[in-house]
């Protein structure tokens, strides 16, 4: 007969208090310091295995997941049922480490080769799920737990990690200090030992482990952590409710093309149902009854469950009128990815919500039909199956065969570095087209690019057709489109319009220094792009002149009045400094540094 819910002992079985359970889990994280120092110092050195990526990003997706795994997994699994769990793990972990090698595009010699950020991320929340999933089938003795038992293990595997992260974080903030304090006197050793690789990344793993053990066989105190937690989420829950109502009921205002202007819509909707679901379900708990939960909070989950639907259905709407214009990229499919799993919160926590005479008992079946689905999309995804690179590289490359985006459109840089082996295979197909083909000249160049930062073999961007210019009927000066701003070293931090294609910005021309000329102040097209002011010099060449503050970009009502000219150009308060015919401008921001060479070329005078 399972233990029952209450008993401090149910997610935790006599032999993981045992000195032998908390010695193996102690091994196995110098065993995993001592493997991802290996790894560290083989890349470094370049040297195998790092020179043969098929073997190493698996190594280290397993060096860095599984020592975890078995961490938690000891003492609440038999030897058998840990075996078998451990070799499903490996597999997986060993796929999506082999995929994500194998889709990868050699970089240029030099260049070092890096495995994606988001499998490791998305790795991890799929082993915390299958994990947990794992952990409480065997603590129940069967395949499907119940789901008070899957609760109970999600939370505290959950509470486990952030306060292991915790501890390592404190552990190193306090050897920080020692060294810190040993400087004092000159004595260096501490904090030379500490930056030593061979030194931290086993004690790192080592600290980890132990955090881990340390926290599993104190029950009670995770328990009691997780249930405070979880009564302020409660209590958070009406006010995102109240939000979210309130921004719902503001669309009919407002109209819907404001929400799309953002560009992110889909992102902020899915976010908001994210939290939704979060809150839902700290105060839902196991479900075993409402009688312990606050009437308001109780009436905000249910508002909050049928919330999701209409949050979901703008997501969705958002996300298609996004792939409408400009097709597929990794970052839809990912969203997409959401979306399905959010329609499936959705539709199931409304039809919990709308069910009377029962405190939202559906949300159970939901809850684990959704970690299935999650585990099931995310395997997906970091598999030939419905690799985002894949996809996207095939709706790109309809789109320009059904000329719905133009060659000299179309967005090659793409391909180059996002398309991985899917784009580098896209533009192969490009180059073999004929002599005097666009696209084939445009994907030549693109394919001589060696790294994501390198501009120089982009063509052009046709500036003018990317500039709404202010006041109305002005033109820019004849110099200025014929600029290609992408062979500029600043060219990462200029509004999009003047290095991409099909991006609007706002142009104003002013005389910035007084001197006759007008300067053209760009401004980016969405919050946080920003906004620059470029000069023309001698032989037409334009340069950056100065930088608006970086939140201009986006702030509607101050754009409006400068369409509408209400505005005026005023003298600096603060004088220059003259020093050997140099000006000097005073800064509020000193972080502008001088000029190469200037220093230099200063002489000191009488």
């Amino acid at each position: 007969m399972p233990a029952s819910p209450s008993d401090p002992n149910v997610l935790l079985r006599d032999a993981a208090v045992t000195r032998r359970v908390g010695q193996q889990r102690l091994a196995a994280g110098l065993v995993q310091g001592a493997l991802l120092y290996l790894l560290y110092h083989a890349q470094r050195g370049k040297v195998w295995p790092s020179t043969e990526p098929l073997l190493f990003y698996p190594l280290v997706l397993l060096s860095l997941i599984l020592p975890i795994l078995l961490i938690s997994g000891l003492g609440h699994l038999s030897r058998r049922q840990l075996g078998q769990w451990m070799g499903a793990a490996a597999v997986v972990i060993v796929v999506f480490g082999l995929h994500d090698a194998w889709r990868m595009v050699a970089p240029p010699q030099g260049v070092p080769r890096q495995s994606s950020f988001f499998v490791l991320v998305f790795s991890v929340a799929f082993f915390y799920i299958a994990h947990t999933l794992v952990l409480s089938g065997a603590q129940d003795g069967q395949r499907v737990a119940r789901y008070a038992t899957y609760f109970e293990t999600a939370w505290k595997v959950f509470i486990q990690l952030l306060f292991s992260a915790f501890f390592v974080g404190g552990f190193w903030l306090v050897m920080w200090l020692g060294a810190t304090l040993f400087q004092l006197l000159e004595l260096r050793f501490l904090r030379r030992l500490i930056e030593e690789a061979w030194f931290s990344v086993p004690v790192t793993c080592f600290a980890f482990s132990c955090a881990m053990h340390v926290t599993d066989v104190r029950p009670a105190i995770v328990r009691g952590i997780r249930t405070l937690l979880l009564v302020l989420m409660a209590w958070i829950l009406p006010v995102a409710s109240l939000l979210a109502l309130g921004f719902l009921l503001s669309l009919p205002f407002t109209g819907l093309e404001v929400l799309w202007k953002t560009r992110h819509a889909t992102a902020v909707l899915l976010s908001t149902s994210a939290v939704l679901v979060v809150l839902v379900n700290a105060a839902f708990q196991t479900g075993e009854g409402p009688a312990g939960v606050a009437r308001t909070v109780r009436l905000a989950a249910r508002v909050s469950c049928v919330l999701l639907l209409p949050l979901t259905a703008l997501g969705i709407h958002a996300l298609g009128l996004r792939v409408a214009d400009y097709g597929w990229t990794p970052d839809r499919v990912i969203g997409a990815s959401c979306l399905l799993v959010a329609v499936c919160y959705a539709v199931g926590y409304a039809w919990a919500a709308l069910r009377r005479g029962e405190w939202l008992q559906p949300v159970r079946e939901v809850n684990i039909c959704a970690a299935l689905l999650v585990l099931a999309v995310l395997f997906a995804l970091f598999t030939p199956i419905a690799d985002p690179a894949r996809i996207s590289v095939s709706s790109q490359m309809a789109r320009l065969e059904q000329g719905k985006v133009a060659a000299d459109k179309f967005d090659y840089y793409f391909l180059r570095f996002r398309g991985e082996r899917y784009g580098e295979a896209a533009l192969r197909q490009l180059v073999a087209r004929p002599e005097g083909d666009m696209a084939r000249e445009r994907a030549v160049r693109s394919m001589k690019q060696q790294y994501p930062g390198d501009l120089s073999a982009m063509p052009g961007v046709d500036i003018a057709s990317n500039l709404k210019v202010w006041p109305e009927g002005a033109k820019l000066p004849s110099s200025f489109p014929l600029r290609d701003w992408n062979l500029n070293r600043e060219a990462p931090r200029l509004p999009l319009c003047l290095t991409k294609p099909d991006r609007v910005c706002d142009t104003f021309l002013l005389d910035m220094d007084g001197d006759g000329h007008d300067e053209v102040l760009v401004v980016g097209e969405a919050s946080f792009i920003g906004a620059v002011v470029l000069a023309e010099g001698d032989g037409g060449r334009w340069s950056v002149m100065a930088r608006l503050p970086y939140d201009v970009a986006g702030c509607e009502p101050l754009l409006q009045k400068l369409r509408k000219g209400q505005f005026a150009l005023v003298p600096t308060r603060m004088r220059e400094i003259e020093i050997g015919g140099m000006r000097l401008a005073v800064q509020k921001d000193a972080s502008v540094p001088l000029q190469p060479g200037v220093c230099a070329g200063l002489t000191a005078g009488p």
